[in-house]
């Protein structure tokens, strides 16, 4: 641990993954084939929704912005971290730090604000089919996006000021792989009292707000299935929320599980863990979830494989 009493941090000195060498090799080709995995998924995702016309829809525009979202968000986090398992001193500048904190901070709100849209317009789809096309105009659809990035990075900024305004004169170690609030708050020699609350405020307001629309807006839903008097129709119906609500679940548990982790939990095990796959395995597993539980991108994806290659046509049949 580098401690420098009396003296300004200049950077930051991450305790990593693990200090075991064969894990680091093991950890950073696994790490290395998810971010590519990732980038490659997402922008695969975000090509076919713009380029087809059967996709040409409030739920797929969204989705195609999740999907931006998750590349940015993913490669704020993931190269670095790649960087770290390849050296033997994992460094950041104090810059450096800031910079990573606000993209991860402010691509972390907005993919929560989208993923609440995404749950409001299946309640338009659903509760109100036929006023659906008048309701979710691109003119309202837009809106809704620039709101949801807005809001994400005006929060991040309060956050990132918030936080990098304090001093840091003491030890410069953060136990993590990245650069997160708790382990930078505990770092500081400032008193930290108003800036904890401004942050909890922001992440209770925002947190609170998304996950609300979600559960509200799938109350609705589920009472409008319910409704539906075919078993087809249900099943249609339920069809086109069930890889958001998959995508959902796993964003906010993968959430619940980084934040909300054991006291007991030793060197913050637990919580590293739970952060790898909030950080890292959520981007890759959204575009995944999708190709896979989404019939229209299925065959869309299954007509673009075929058009590439006649040894791929056994792909349908998949």
């Amino acid at each position: 641990m580098d401690v420098t009493n009396q003296t300004t941090v200049v950077e930051f000195v991450f305790s990593g993954l693990t200090d075991n060498d064969i894990l680091k090799s093991v950890l950073f080709i696994l790490f290395l084939h998810v971010y590519l995995v990732t980038i490659v998924a997402n922008l695969g995702l975000v090509a076919i929704v713009r380029t087809t016309s059967t996709l040409q829809n409030p739920m797929y525009y969204f989705l195609s912005y999740l999907s931006l979202v998750d590349i940015f968000y993913s490669s704020t986090i993931t190269p670095k971290m790649l960087v770290d398992l390849s050296c033997w001193k994992n460094t950041i500048s104090f810059e450096g730090c800031a910079l990573q904190f606000f993209f991860y901070a402010a691509l972390a709100a907005t993919e929560s604000f989208l993923l609440s849209t995404m749950s409001y317009d299946r309640y338009v789809a659903i509760c109100h089919p036929l006023h659906y096309v008048s309701i979710m105009t691109k003119k309202k659809c837009l809106s809704l996006v620039l709101v949801s990035f807005s809001i994400g990075f005006l929060q991040s900024s309060v956050q990132t000021s918030c936080i990098f305004s304090l001093q840091y004169c003491g030890s410069n170690f953060i136990d993590h792989f990245y650069c997160d609030i708790a382990p930078l708050l505990k770092l500081s020699c400032s008193n930290t009292f108003m800036c904890d609350m401004v942050i909890m405020s922001l992440i209770g307001f925002y947190g609170i707000s998304s996950l609300s629309t979600i559960l509200i807006s799938y109350v609705f839903i589920i009472v409008s299935i319910l409704k539906i008097k075919s078993a087809k129709g249900r099943q249609k119906a339920f069809s086109t929320c069930s890889s958001h609500i998959i995508c959902a679940s796993v964003f906010y548990g993968s959430v619940f599980l980084t934040y909300l982790h054991s006291p007991s939990d030793v060197n913050g095990r637990k919580s590293k863990v739970a952060a790898v796959f909030y950080s890292v395995m959520t981007p890759m597993l959204n575009p995944l979830i999708y190709s896979l539980r989404n019939q229209e991108v299925k065959k869309v994806i299954v007509q673009v494989i075929h058009n590439l290659s006649p040894f791929h046509t056994s792909f349908k049949n998949v």
